[in-house]
Order: C-alpha cells, then sequence, then structure tokens
C-alpha cells in the first residue's frame, strides 16, 4: 500500500481540511427533529438510541429480531502454553437458531499466575487463530479462509504451514507478561469475507428474506464477537468488567460497531479501520464510500450504497458511531503511510466525539490539530497515536494500547 509522506504535526492535512460547518457534519447533541440534548438522561433516553439506530438503518444493517441459543464447549486446556508462560483454552462457541447451527472456536490465553482474574484483549484476526501464535495446540479452523501464497494457503484452505505467520501482530508473549489475557476469534468463523450472498456463516442461523436494511458481514462479525464475549463473561481467569475489544482494517470496523452496540465491552480500540470504521465519511479523502461499497458489496446494508458519491447526505457520520462509546474510554490508532485509510480523518471522529464524553462528565481536551508522528495523546477516556509506517498491526501499537488499558484498567506491568 502506497501512502504520502506526513510532515510533523500534519498541518498539511490541517491545512486542506475544510471547518466544521462546511463539512457539515451532523451535531451530535441535536437530535434528529431538532430537540437539543444537555443533560446525560436525555442521552441515554434519546439521542443515543436514535443514533444507533440511524447506523443500523443507514450503514452496518440490522440483526435479524429472531430468537437464538449460545453454549459453550471448553475442548482444551493446555496448562504450558507459551512454553509455559501461559494457560491457553480452545473454546467452541455452538450457536443456534430456526433448527440450524454454526459454531466457531475462540482460543484464550492466560497468564500463568495467581493474581487472576485478568483484563482481556478481544479480536479478529484474518486467517485463522493458529496464525497468531506458532503454538502447536492452537487448533486450525476448516472454514474457507483467503488464498495467500505468501501464507500457503491455497484452495481456501489453511493447513500446519501458516501457523504462526501473523504471530508479529499478536505479541502474545509481551500482551502476558504485562499482565493481560488474549482472547483470539477467526472472523472468517463467524461468516466468510467474500461475497457468498449471505448463505454461509452465522447469516445462514436466521430465515426470511433480505432487505436493503439487513446486515452485511460488518455486523456479522460484530455480532460474533458479542457472541465471544458472552463466553468471556463466565469465565473465571477473565475480568468481565475489563475487557477491550480491538480490530485492525475492516476488523477495525467491527470492533468499533460491537463496541458501539454492547456496552458490557470495557474499552474499545480501532486499528487503521479506515471508511466505515473511524474516518469521517464527509471528508472524502482516501477510500470513498462508493470505492468501499463497489469492491466489498457484503460488508454493509444495502442501504449505505445510496450515499455513493454523496457522503453529505448521511444522516450519521463516524464521529457520532465514536459517541456511542461514551463514556468508556476509546482509543484510536492511525498510520502515517496509510492515506487510503484517512489518518487525519481518524483523528478527526474522535475530536468530534468529545461533546458526547463531556456530557457525561469526563473532561477530554484533544485539539483539532493532527498529533505529530509517534507522539501518543490522551486526553480523559480519549487517545490517539498515529505511528510511521504502513497499514498494518505493529509491536508499537500494541504497546501503546496496553499504557492506554492500563490508566484505564490499573493493571499491574
Amino acid at each position: 500500500m502506497t501512502g504520502r509522506d506526513a510532515t510533523a504535526g500534519n498541518a498539511w492535512e490541517a491545512d486542506r481540511t475544510p471547518p466544521p460547518d462546511e463539512m457539515n457534519l451532523p451535531d451530535i447533541m441535536t437530535t434528529f427533529s431538532g430537540y437539543n440534548i444537555t443533560t446525560g438522561t436525555d442521552w441515554a433516553a434519546k439521542r443515543r438510541p436514535e443514533i444507533l439506530n440511524a447506523f443500523q438503518a443507514n450503514v452496518y444493517g440490522r440483526v435479524p429480531k429472531q430468537d437464538y441459543q449460545v453454549k459453550f464447549s471448553v475442548d482444551n486446556i493446555d496448562e504450558d502454553a507459551l512454553e509455559g508462560k501461559a494457560i491457553g483454552k480452545s473454546v467452541t462457541v455452538m450457536l443456534s437458531a430456526n433448527g440450524k447451527s454454526h459454531n466457531f472456536n475462540l482460543y484464550l490465553l492466560v497468564p500463568k499466575s495467581d493474581k487472576g482474574p485478568y483484563p482481556t484483549f478481544l479480536g479478529l484476526n484474518f486467517y485463522g487463530n493458529h496464525t497468531v501464535h506458532a503454538d502447536s495446540d492452537i487448533p486450525i479452523s476448516s472454514s474457507w479462509t483467503p488464498n495467500n501464497s505468501q501464507f500457503c494457503v491455497f484452495d481456501h484452505q489453511a493447513d500446519e504451514v501458516s501457523r504462526g505467520v501473523r504471530a508479529y501482530r499478536w505479541p502474545a508473549e509481551r500482551i502476558i507478561q504485562r499482565g493481560y489475557a488474549l482472547a483470539v476469534v477467526y472472523s472468517g468463523d463467524i461468516d466468510p469475507d467474500f461475497d457468498d450472498g449471505f448463505t454461509n456463516g452465522v447469516h445462514a442461523l436466521f430465515s426470511g428474506e433480505r432487505d436493503n436494511q439487513s446486515w452485511g458481514t460488518i455486523g456479522a462479525w460484530a455480532w460474533g464477537l458479542s457472541r465471544a464475549m458472552d463466553y468471556l463473561m463466565q469465565d473465571e481467569d477473565v475480568d468481565r468488567n475489563k475487557v477491550a475489544v480491538m480490530g485492525h482494517s475492516r476488523l477495525g470496523k467491527a470492533a468499533l460497531w460491537a463496541g458501539a452496540q454492547d456496552e458490557r465491552f470495557a474499552l474499545v480500540i480501532s486499528n487503521d479501520s479506515g471508511c466505515g470504521g473511524a474516518a469521517i465519511s464527509r471528508r472524502k479523502s482516501g477510500e470513498r464510500l462508493k470505492d468501499i461499497n463497489g469492491n466489498f458489496p457484503h460488508w454493509f446494508a444495502r442501504s449505505f450504497r445510496q450515499y455513493n458519491g454523496k457522503e453529505e447526505t448521511l444522516p450519521v457520520d463516524q464521529h457520532m458511531l465514536m459517541s456511542l462509546v461514551a463514556p468508556r474510554p476509546l482509543y484510536v490508532a492511525s498510520a502515517q503511510q496509510d492515506d487510503w485509510a484517512d489518518p487525519y480523518g481518524e483523528y478527526l471522529s474522535l475530536y468530534f466525539a468529545q461533546p458526547a464524553y463531556r456530557l457525561l462528565g469526563y473532561r477530554t481536551r484533544l485539539g483539532l490539530q493532527h498529533p505529530k508522528v509517534n507522539e501518543p495523546v490522551s486526553s480523559g477516556q480519549l487517545g490517539y497515536h498515529i505511528r510511521s509506517g504502513r497499514h498494518d498491526v505493529t509491536r508499537y501499537d500494541w504497546e501503546r494500547y496496553m499504557d492506554f488499558a492500563d490508566l484505564h484498567f490499573h493493571a499491574e506491568k
């Protein structure tokens, strides 16, 4: 992925960005009927529900209102995971609805000590849980997997050769060392990332005709994260009140949407999530709606396509998605060379979400100017960094996430 070098402080971005009134951002504190929100009670009762509903109707789609059941099976416990540094648990999440069933695997690593329960990071991955670490006890998914010659994935099926190929994105030993547990789920186990007509994955559990507001793959991934959270809520090694949901790129979009809907997630992290994630759509910078809806028609609700090239007509924008996380801690990260994700647009969503946090009693003082590269900022419940490099997840990113979690979870390093 190519990108343009940012100057110190990224002043060129601030200079080219229209002021808020010209960007025509919807006002977080004014309802669609024109009512001004001035209290936390009004926010919870009026504004937050209608913003959430607007994202369901216009962006991510609605989860079917059908009953489902979820059960869990702990299939294996490895008392000496990560060469004795952790305990590994392989868990099957079993879903059923309308007489149909679908399972996915969750792999959990917890520190091998007596200091639990532990604050936990939960995240989706792109190629299978076994790619997160080379540990031989991590199961290999039989689900559809994207072909990748570098990882030796052919015919859409992963095998032993790809074990640990994405370990650099998940520094498990360091996460464990800093006193955190790590839970991972393969996104394709929840719903495969191709336009299959929504016949596979968790979509297949639910009956009925699809319409313009039916959920897409990002909605399914977010729903799957909440089902993983169902398990974490009852695992005695996990501190259920200190679970952070984290995602990168398209999975960062899913993490944000999961965190916006499910208030059990105590902290939400977006890594390079870009268009349809953290980046302001009305900036029309980097990836645009026509690009993302054209290239990935299965990700969002069909209703999102009506705003292709007409971002200014959206009833919501991504700063409002950020506001749905309030008052919980929220961290957004960007990469200097990742112009496609619009780093400054990602930061602006945080900046313009601040009124919700302030209304709910948290002092946040992020400034309008984009922070300098490799100089993280944190104010109240909000944190941000733009690091040097490309679209990726690095050790630098993880250290900042754990620093931020330390502030809010008070975990030991």
